[in-house]
C-alpha cells in the first residue's frame, strides 16, 4: 500500500509539472502578443497623428485657393453662389415649370386612383334607388262632394281639423285634390292620414275630427319609432337611445333638395361601414355618426343654429359617444375634420348627395351658382375672362399672358380652388382649369 501511494503521489506530481509547464508557455505567449499590440498601437497613433497633420495642410490649401479664387473672380463665395443660382434658375426656369406640373399630376393621379378605387368599390356594393321618395303633400278625392264636407257649415269642419292638425288646409285651388300646407313634415303626415281616414269613413264633424286627429297622430308617432328602428338595424349600430332613434325616425318626412333625408343617411352608412373597413378606421363609429349625421334636420324649425350643430348637440346630450359626436358635427367643412371616421362621413355625403338624379336643384339655384363660380375667379388679379362649364364640375380661366407666366398660373389654379373650397357648398369635386397662351402676330407687306 505504501508503495502504491507512493507511485499515485509521483504521477500526481508529474501532471501538476506538466501543468506548470504548459501555464508558463500561455503566460510567455501572452506577453509575446502584449507586446506585439502595443507596438501595433504605437504604429496606428503614429499613423494618426500624420493623417490629422495631412488633413490640416488639406485644408490650408483649400482655403489659400479659395481667397486666390475670389480675389481673381472678384467674388465673395455668398455672392458667386447666389450668382450661380440666378443663372440656373433662368437657364432651367422651363424645366422647372414642366418638372413641377408632372409632379403635381403624378401626385394627382395616384391620390385619385387610390381614393377612386375605393369609392367606387363601396358604390358599387351599395345597391340603392336613384330617385328618393318625395313626401306627399296633397290627397285626392274621389268625389267633389266631399269638399263640402270637410269644409262644414261655415267651416267648421275645416276649422277644426286645422286647429287640431296645425297645417293650412287649401279646398278650392287644385281640382279633384287638397293640398296641405305645413312647415312640418310630421304635423303634415297627421294631416294626411287624418284626412285620408275622414274620407274613407265619410262622417265629418268637429268631434270625429278629434278622434281621428288623435288615432293619426299615434300611428304616425308608431311609424317614426319604427321607422328609425329599422334604420339602425338596416345598418346594423346598436345600442342608440330611444330619443335620437325618434329624431332619426323623422327624418323619413324630411326631404333635402327633394332627397328624403333618412333614405340619404341610410345609404351613407351603409358605404360608410364599407370605406371604414378598408380604411382601418373604426366600422361602428363611422356607421353611428354617418346615420346620425343629418338628424338636426328634424331640428332645424325648433332649435336655432346649423343641422350639423344641432346633431353633434343632441348625441351628446343623450349619451352618444364622444368621437360619434365629433364626426357627425364635422361633415361640413365649417368645422374642421379631426378623425378618419369625420373624413368618410364628409366624403360618403358628397357622393350620396351628388348622385344623378338624387337632388332636385332649381334653375335659378343653379345659375347663382354658375355666376358665383365665375366671379370668385374673376375677384383674382391677371383674369382675362372666365366660364363655369360642364354643371358647374369645372371653371376654365383664361389669363392675361403678359400679366401671369407659367409658374404663377399653376399657383393661381391653386388660390382660386382653395378660394372655393373655403366659400360655396357643392356636391362632388370642381376642376379649376387655367388657361395661358400667347400668339405673335405679324404682317408681310
Amino acid at each position: 500500500m505504501a508503495d502504491e501511494a507512493r507511485k499515485e503521489e509521483q504521477t500526481r506530481r508529474n501532471e501538476l509539472k506538466d501543468l506548470e509547464n504548459r501555464l508558463v508557455q500561455r503566460e510567455t505567449t501572452l506577453d509575446k502578443k502584449l507586446d506585439e499590440l502595443d507596438k501595433r498601437s504605437e504604429k496606428l497613433r503614429a499613423g494618426e497623428d500624420e493623417v490629422e497633420a495631412l488633413k490640416n495642410e488639406i485644408r490650408d490649401i483649400r482655403v489659400k485657393q479659395q481667397e486666390k479664387l475670389e480675389k481673381i473672380a472678384k467674388l465673395s463665395k455668398a455672392d458667386a453662389a447666389e450668382k450661380l443660382m440666378q443663372m440656373t434658375e433662368r437657364d432651367i426656369k422651363n424645366d422647372l415649370t414642366g418638372l413641377i406640373a408632372k409632379m403635381q399630376n403624378e401626385a394627382k393621379e395616384t391620390a385619385e386612383d387610390q381614393a377612386g378605387v375605393l369609392i367606387v368599390t363601396a358604390m358599387e356594393r351599395m345597391s340603392s334607388e336613384v330617385t328618393a321618395e318625395r313626401t306627399l303633400t296633397s290627397v285626392k278625392l274621389e268625389d267633389e262632394e266631399m269638399k263640402g264636407r270637410i269644409i262644414g257649415k261655415e267651416g267648421r269642419n275645416i276649422q277644426a281639423l286645422q286647429r287640431a292638425t296645425g297645417v293650412d288646409i287649401m279646398v278650392d285651388d287644385t281640382p279633384g285634390y287638397i293640398v296641405l300646407s305645413c312647415f312640418d313634415p310630421v304635423r303634415r303626415e297627421v294631416a294626411r292620414q287624418a284626412l285620408e281616414l275622414l274620407l274613407k269613413d265619410g262622417r265629418v264633424h268637429p268631434g270625429r275630427i278629434e278622434e281621428v286627429v288623435e288615432k293619426a297622430q299615434k300611428n304616425v308617432e308608431k311609424d317614426v319609432v319604427r321607422a328609425g328602428e329599422d334604420a339602425a338595424r338596416e345598418v346594423g349600430v346598436l345600442g342608440i337611445p330611444k330619443e335620437l332613434l325618434h329624431l332619426l325616425g323623422e327624418l323619413r318626412f324630411r326631404t333635402s333638395y327633394g332627397q328624403n333625408v333618412l333614405k340619404h343617411s341610410t345609404e351613407m352608412a351603409h358605404m360608410a361601414g364599407m370605406l371604414a373597413e378598408e380604411l382601418g378606421a373604426n366600422v361602428q363609429v363611422t356607421k353611428y355618426a354617418t346615420l346620425m349625421h343629418d338628424m338636426g334636420k328634424a331640428l332645424t324649425h325648433k332649435i336655432e343654429g346649423k343641422h350639423h350643430h344641432i346633431s353633434g348637440e343632441m348625441l351628446r346630450k343623450y349619451g352618444a359617444p364622444e368621437e360619434v359626436a365629433l364626426a357627425a358635427e364635422q361633415h361640413h367643412d365649417d368645422v374642421e375634420a379631426t378623425s378618419v371616421e369625420a373624413l368618410i362621413v364628409r366624403v360618403c355625403d358628397a357622393i350620396s348627395a351628388a348622385r344623378p338624379g338624387a337632388r332636385n336643384i332649381s334653375a335659378e339655384n343653379f345659375g347663382e351658382r354658375m355666376k358665383e363660380l365665375e366671379n370668385i375667379a374673376n375677384g383674382f388679379p391677371g383674369i382675362e375672362k372666365s366660364y363655369a362649364i360642364s354643371a358647374g364640375r369645372e371653371v376654365r380661366v383664361f389669363v392675361r399672358p403678359q400679366q401671369i407666366d407659367d409658374l404663377s398660373a399653376i399657383r393661381l389654379a391653386r388660390d382660386i380652388a382653395t378660394k372655393i373650397e373655403s366659400s360655396m357648398n357643392y356636391p362632388g369635386t370642381i376642376k379649376v382649369n387655367v388657361i395661358r397662351e400667347t400668339r405673335a402676330i405679324e404682317f408681310a407687306k
